[in-house]
């Protein structure tokens, strides 16, 4: 007797492969759809800042052209180069020997040098190189090497020209090639991107900041004004808009305020005038609106910037990325893992901050210490105290950009409502998941 069921629910095997296939053709269908939602994701993420980039591009070559070319003439008086200072080739070493200059024997040359621009181009004059003056040991000119002399003719019309220095343009293009290339292959479009941001901030520094401190305005507000304008232009450059950005904007823009106030009252408090610098006494010389004092605090802001820059961005994206992996989170558990994160890069980037002030005062650290001074009175020089006090006023800076930076990330990320509120508003979260 059978006694199999005429609506079993097995089903035969080529039922099955059937449904199987079915089941892998709408699998495939989802994927692609999916895919195109991802990649029309990219897409549009990447045309904005596509667009974003060559707005940039395009803003930066139309300021570099307008003001060059409505740069006015160098006067012959200027500090340094002026328009007196051309390019010269030395054609050949006329006299070598030694001269004593004091307790110090050196070699000197005496170059025959044809101009290459300017009013006496094609001109041959004679050129002094360590006759009159102590130059480092190692350095002469060789026959066919291109310097910088400065031109001018004496009263009775004769001709005299001054060596000034060494021609380094192509070494350092060089360098800086290597830098762009190493940049993009290790960072890609970021890196490029990155450098973009670096050129917009040289820009408003070299165009905006130093001429209107030039033309008289506050050195203070001159700086902070120009640092934002900047900033703001570099993060959306590299990190588009999105909620990581706008958090670590505003972090930047309290952290610098607190720096500005600090350097304000520490300069004026420790009774620092700026003029550690013998920059200082030629500018005050050229213009007598100048603050130098003003001055000082603002490259304290300035100097600050970058280093601060890099603190918070980090540490907006670790609380991002806290979110992304755990939703869950409370805000004083996120807030803790971020805090203790950024106390590992603050410690690093405190020693870096130091050092690298350490590092660009070591000449003058040599010269006040060879006569074995009281190391209480070598602080207390003017130079020294201004690099003190520029370091410690910048690491105060960083240590109030960790907690602020944490604090209003958390406070961002604290609920999924508020997440999807603030995202609607200033774009995406700005994690690595993020498309």
């Amino acid at each position: 007797m059978d006694t199999t069921c005429p609506f079993s629910p097995h089903k035969t095997p080529s039922q099955e492969s059937s449904r199987r296939f079915h089941g892998i053709i709408i699998a495939k269908k989802l994927a692609i759809r999916q895919g195109r939602r991802i990649m029309k994701k990219i897409r549009l993420k990447l045309n904005g800042n596509l667009i974003f980039t060559v707005l940039v591009m395009l803003a930066m070559a139309i300021t570099i052209i307008v003001k060059e070319t409505s740069r006015p003439a160098q006067t012959p008086d200027a500090i340094g180069y002026g328009s007196g200072t051309v390019k010269g080739e030395v054609v050949q070493i006329l006299e070598s020997g030694t001269v004593q200059l004091g307790s110090i024997e050196q070699e000197y040359q005496i170059a025959q040098v044809r101009i290459l621009e300017g009013d006496f181009k094609d001109t041959l004059v004679s050129v002094d190189h360590g006759a009159y003056q102590i130059l480092p040991r190692g350095f002469s000119l060789t026959t066919g090497e291109r310097i910088l002399v400065t031109v001018g003719q004496t009263p009775d019309g004769a001709l005299r020209a001054y060596f000034i220095d060494y021609i380094r343009l192509t070494p350092m293009l060089v360098l800086f090639a290597m830098f762009v290339v190493a940049s993009i292959l290790v960072s890609g479009w970021k890196g490029f991107q990155s450098l973009l941001s670096m050129g917009v901030s040289l820009l408003i520094i070299f165009y905006f900041i130093i001429p209107r401190i030039l033309a008289g305005a506050d050195p203070i507000w001159t700086s902070i004004v120009g640092s934002f304008i900047f900033l703001a232009v570099t993060q959306y450059l590299v990190y588009g808009w999105t909620l990581k950005t706008q958090v670590a904007l505003v972090a930047i823009v309290i952290a610098m305020t607190i720096t500005g106030f600090l350097a304000v009252w520490f300069v004026n408090y420790t009774s620092l005038n700026g003029f550690g610098n013998e920059s200082a006494m030629y500018l005050m010389q050229q213009g007598e609106n100048l603050n130098i004092q003003n001055v000082l605090i603002a490259s304290i802001i300035i100097g600050t910037l970058g280093v601060l820059d890099d603190l918070v961005i980090s540490q907006a994206s670790v609380v991002m990325e806290l979110y992304s992996a755990n939703p869950n989170m409370s805000f004083r558990e996120r807030f803790g893992a971020a805090f203790h994160i950024g106390r590992d890069h603050i410690a690093a980037t405190v020693n870096t901050l130091v050092l690298a002030y350490v590092g660009a005062g070591l000449m003058m650290f040599l010269l006040f210490s060879l006569n074995n001074p009281d190391y209480l009175l070598l602080v207390n020089i003017n130079f020294i105290a201004e690099e003190i006090v520029r370091s410690l006023v910048g690491t105060l800076g960083l240590f109030s950009a960790v907690p602020i930076t944490n604090l209003i990330a958390s406070w961002a990320v604290d609920t999924p409502e508020r997440v999807q509120k603030l995202c609607r508003i200033f774009g995406p979260l700005g994690a690595s998941h993020d498309l």
